[in-house]
């Protein structure tokens, strides 16, 4: 039966389903109560002490409630209430049946709403404050409300979205948008927001247009395309009158370049788009698939060798200050065209493993050049399994059997159950750091090994970098001897699970040093390539890290007549033996040829020429200044204390590798 019910007398009831709710949602409705009062009544049940239990209404509860305490309702405001009795054991159903089947307002129908309170002398101002909307929320359901009327009825039927309606508003001129209406109806394919934009607020197009340079002139024309030209246009100032008919020609020709792309690449399928770049929309439930570059044929790794062979004879050149003006420019453009032969051998397309390209696909965009260009990143469904109709879902038993079944939940429901399950666990991870660690070092360990075709578990990614250099291995360096011996002394025995969780349960086990070793690991691993010097091979954060550090380049990394002194002018190697003997020793081998400076050079900096203990210790110390870490200066320069610290902190070039292995305090442990 119905009752009124003092505000004050009603409480939560622990049955109430709807455990999360929406911030603004909850300020809309507080405004409506505010404005028009309580407009549906609450179910409750009767509770202890006098108390009735709210069943559905939990909301407009909460609602009156704050209103009441802004002092706008009485704490004992008259609620009216259906009182359901005591032995009820729907109200559960009861609430969820009032909160699941709920429908939104179409927002043809707000649009009319809102526009008839306008005109009833209402203020957007005043709208927006009683429904607890946006003014911009409001204004621009206004304007959906001129909207002419063959698109408004589409939007109220559901013919088109909401997206597509706003997209038609983009020009308030009706007679536009009843025309691009009545020409996309009549298309094959599938309008986009971003193409009906185009098409309204653009009454012709240039020449120069993409989608023009795609279709061609005389293919625009035989369709019955109409160009306007003015004295002194030519073919990329003239105007193309029919733009539905272009977006329609474009359309067709990206969809035939895709369906061949698709046969010739042996992918399922490949998505056409008429932008320069792959939207959201796009690629939405979409999941990006690894894919890596095609490793060098001998043919390519040979014509490299050749490259740098020849880039090594201009450079010479370069170098040679006795070089003629031609000589110069001719050796600067050979090398311009060396790199740009490099680049393209290098920068190979990714290719993807065949047991992936039965259910891959990628996406076609057109250049602003008019090109159709495939995008190299290959893409697969993230749900492959299809549903069994509408009403289908998949879902998984307690048991742990899988399969379709007719949905009990719908899949709006299913997508929140989802995002509040997610938070729970997300709320206890956040509060345990140890297991944090351990899944954050777990997967981008596991990168390796994880089914890509699986869904992820989380965002974190890790991966290794891609350059700048193929292949290269130095064969002299210090560090990556270092490298190389940590990771064979890491413990991988956890690699022996049958899957994902079994191998997160054994590394778990591993001790807390083992899982240490990992971390520093995988996170070493994945350091680009820079250098201490201006361009795009400076990363500040890479120098303050080794100035944080207080790395000694000289200890791991020595300059040779391989590595460094037979590839740099004659000038650089003289400027840096002044600066370990002063001009004195520069001089001394001012005439000596480029080729046996360099091998002198090479002994200088290994101390083995130098008597003079002062010069051979500047010598051994001397590396690049590109080689340095920014503020390794600012060290030099501490106190005696400071200078003693950073001595102590220095690793021994002995051990093999540099603070490789866990500190007394790893990770794991500041971690638990």
């Amino acid at each position: 039966m119905f009752q009124t019910i003092p505000l004050n007398k009603l409480v939560a009831s622990p049955r109430n389903v709807r455990r999360h709710t929406d911030a603004a949602a909850d300020a809309e409705l507080k405004a409506s109560i505010a404005a028009h009062g309580l407009l549906q009544n609450l179910v409750v049940r009767a509770g202890a002490k006098g108390k009735f239990e709210v069943e559905a209404g939990e909301r407009r509860r909460r609602a009156m409630l704050a209103l009441a305490e802004d002092k706008v309702l009485p704490r004992d405001h008259a609620v009216t209430c259906l009182v359901l009795s005591a032995d009820n054991e729907a109200a559960p159903e009861a609430s969820l049946a009032e909160n699941f089947h709920r429908l939104a307002m179409n927002p043809a129908d707000e649009a009319q709403a809102f526009a008839a309170l306008i005109e009833g002398g209402a203020t957007t101002e005043l709208v927006a404050r009683r429904f607890g909307l946006t003014v911009r929320f409001v204004e621009g359901r206004l304007r959906l409300a001129t909207l002419a009327p063959v698109v408004f009825d589409a939007l109220a039927a559901g013919e088109i979205t909401l997206d597509m309606a706003k997209a038609y508003g983009a020009t308030s001129d009706q007679q536009i948008q009843a025309r691009v209406f009545t020409e996309i109806s009549g298309a094959y394919y599938s309008p986009t927001p971003d193409s009906i934009r185009r098409m309204v607020l653009t009454g012709t197009v240039r020449g120069s247009d993409p989608r023009a340079r795609l279709v061609g002139r005389d293919a625009y024309v035989a369709a019955g395309g109409r160009i306007e030209r003015e004295l002194f246009d030519n073919a990329d100032t003239e105007s193309w009158v029919d733009v539905a008919l272009l977006e329609s020609l474009a359309a067709e020709k990206m969809a035939e370049e895709a369906r061949t792309l698709a046969e010739q690449n042996g992918l399922a399928w490949v998505k056409p788009t008429l932008d320069p770049y792959a939207s959201h929309d796009l690629v939405e439930g979409l999941v990006r698939l690894p894919a890596e570059p095609a490793p060098l044929s001998e043919a390519e790794t040979a014509r490299l060798e050749e490259l740098d062979a020849s880039w090594d004879e201009h450079a010479a050149v370069l170098e040679d200050e006795d070089s003629a003006p031609e000589a110069i420019e001719a050796a600067e453009a050979a090398i311009a065209a060396i790199e740009r032969e490099t680049q393209d051998i290098r920068n190979r397309p990714p290719v993807l493993p065949d047991d992936h390209k039965g259910s891959a696909g990628m996406i076609l965009t057109l250049s602003r050049e008019g090109k159709p260009v495939l995008q190299p990143v290959f893409y697969g469904e993230r749900n492959v399994a299809a549903a069994e109709g509408e009403d289908s879902i998949e879902v998984v038993s307690s048991d742990g059997e899988a399969g379709p079944r007719r949905a009990t939940l719908s899949r709006r429901l299913v997508d929140e159950l989802a995002m509040q399950r997610r938070d729970v666990l997300a709320l206890h991870l956040a509060s345990d750091p140890a297991l944090a660690l351990d899944v954050m070092v777990f997967t981008l360990a596991d990168a390796d090994s994880h089914d890509w075709q699986a869904r992820t578990a989380s965002t974190i990614r890790g991966g290794l970098p891609s350059g700048p250099l193929v292949g290269f291995e130095p064969a002299d360096a210090a560090a990556t001897r270092a490298l190389v011996e940590l990771r064979a002394g890491l413990d991988e025995t956890w690699r022996s699970g049958r899957d994902q969780c079994e191998r997160f349960d054994r590394f778990r086990a591993l001790p807390d040093e083992a899982r240490a070793a990992w971390l520093g690991h995988v996170v070493a691993r994945s350091l680009e390539a820079s250098l201490n010097m201006s361009g795009e091979r400076r990363v500040p954060f890479q120098d303050h890290l080794g100035a944080l550090i207080g790395i000694d380049i000289a200890q791991w990394w020595r300059p040779t007549a391989a590595n460094y002194f037979d590839r740099v002018p004659k000038q650089v190697i003289l400027e840096a033996l002044g600066d370990v003997g002063g001009a004195e020793l520069a001089s001394r081998y001012m005439s000596v040829k480029k080729s046996d400076l360099a091998a002198s050079a090479e002994r200088i900096f290994a101390g083995a020429t130098i008597a003079e203990v002062a010069e051979r210790e500047r010598a051994l110390a001397w590396v690049p200044d590109v080689m340095r870490f920014g503020g390794a200066a600012a060290v030099d320069d501490q106190s005696d204390v400071d200078k003693a610290l950073a001595e102590d902190q220095q690793p021994d070039p002995s051990d093999g590798m540099a603070n490789a292995g866990p500190s007394e305090a790893s990770p794991c442990d500041l971690a638990a």
